[in-house]
């Protein structure tokens, strides 16, 4: 197969995506071993043709030359932009001025992008929402407003005549491999699992909407943004999915809240923090309360404990005038996580300034957190008994907050 040439997906439907198998980190969070690819498409109808999408702007003559080998630009009569990020939208501007005529397909949200990609007031869009459709020809496609998936202006759409689903950057993978569907090339689940891991799981509620709408059609093939096509059983990955990104299932019941307390010690101060903060929180009925050393807790460990804890306290001390690595590690896996509705706050002891515990408590706010205005507790040094006991109740007034008790947040 020549990385070349079109490839035939479906009846005049092509992948006029291209490869980039050298790529090592996408986007900075992901590690991608076997490469990745920008995928693309065209729809040939008996009225004109619709592109779908575009590639990468390093990319971008390749992408026009597949083009090129299935139709003139004049040809071209609509774009559908699924998602502006800039490895799929990097060649609608040299596009558009060679289809100049065509009209591009967007959903509400992508309209100041579009203006911003083509750096054009006047550029002829059109906005599209779930049961809108466009009859061309042949073709009739069908739009779905899937947004946050996983930025605010994604969408979807769906070929009625080929049960054709153009999913967008959803069951994507960092996945290299020339033979394009999933039945013909390697074992691709690790790479689909990890990008719905660092790309999807922190919208999962949208994830799970957007289910909903695909569960209303009849899927032969889903076309996505990144890797694989998906024709081998398509339902078995919206599957995948859909287990994925249910409310985690957590292992206590009869609608108790999870405090999670994280900490790091040097000196064991800001341990007796915790343990005091600890020890009033599981006094509160209701709350199951946890203490975890940050010095010795994996990654995959911390996200899973993050996503089924309703509150979340972290303890740090202050070196350097700064929170040392392993606090700023677990916040960093917030970025993996939907953070809606938790409540988190923080504490630790300190032997100069004590800038840690505030840097947190930013960090927490700029992440939307519901941080109660009793948002920490810093101690300097070694705590004595009364501030061990001033650490004890503010953990049960962390658990009445988790329990429902209303009280001003503070959100910046």
């Amino acid at each position: 197969m020549n990385n070349t040439d079109p490839i035939e997906i479906a009846p005049n439907i092509f992948f006029i995506g291209v490869f980039d198998p050298d790529i090592r980190t996408f986007d900075i969070i992901m590690k991608t071993a076997n490469g990745s690819s920008y995928n693309a498409y065209l729809i040939k109808t008996s009225e004109g043709v619709i592109i779908v999408d575009t590639v990468k702007l390093e990319f971008q003559e390749q992408f026009f030359k597949k083009i090129e080998k299935l139709c003139s630009y004049d040809e071209i009569k609509y774009v559908i932009c699924h998602h502006l990020e800039p490895d799929h939208a990097g060649a609608i501007p040299e596009l558009m001025e060679r289809a100049s005529n065509a009209k591009v397909l967007i959903s509400p949200q992508a309209t100041a992008m579009l203006k911003a990609i083509t750096h054009k007031e006047n550029i002829d869009f059109e906005t599209v929402w779930t049961n809108k459709s466009l009859k061309l020809g042949n073709k009739t496609i069908t739009f779905l407003t899937t947004p946050y998936l996983h930025w605010p202006e994604t969408m979807s759409s769906y070929i009625v005549e080929d049960k054709l689903l153009f999913s967008g950057d959803v069951f994507g993978s960092h996945y290299y491999d020339k033979r394009v569907f999933d039945d013909l090339v390697g074992d691709f689940f690790y790479a689909f699992k990890y990008y719905y891991d660092h790309i999807m799981r922190p919208f999962k509620t949208y994830a799970l909407n957007a289910i909903k709408l695909y569960d209303k059609l009849e899927i032969d093939i889903i076309a996505t943004l990144h890797g694989p096509i998906l024709r081998d059983n398509p339902q078995k990955y919206i599957n995948y999915y859909r287990k994925w990104s249910q409310p985690n299932q957590k292992v206590i019941s009869n609608g108790e809240k999870i405090l999670s307390i994280f900490y790091l010690t040097s000196y064991k101060n800001t341990k007796d923090m915790a343990e005091a903060i600890y020890e009033g929180a599981d006094s509160v009925e209701g709350i199951v309360a946890n203490v975890y050393d940050l010095a010795s807790i994996e990654e995959s460990n911390m996200i899973n404990i993050l996503e089924e804890s309703d509150g979340i306290l972290i303890g740090t001390p202050t070196i350097n005038a700064d929170a040392p690595k392993p606090v700023w590690d677990l916040l960093s896996c917030m970025m993996l996580l939907e953070k809606r509705g938790k409540v988190g706050g923080a504490f630790g002891s300190y032997g100069w300034s004590g800038e840690a515990v505030d840097m947190i408590i930013h960090r927490l706010k700029s992440l939307n957190f519901r941080v109660p205005p009793l948002q920490y507790m810093k101690i300097k040094l070694i705590p004595t008994k009364e501030e061990l006991k001033d650490c004890y109740n503010y953990g049960v007034e962390i658990a009445e907050v988790l329990n429902g008790k209303m009280i001003e947040l503070t959100m910046n």
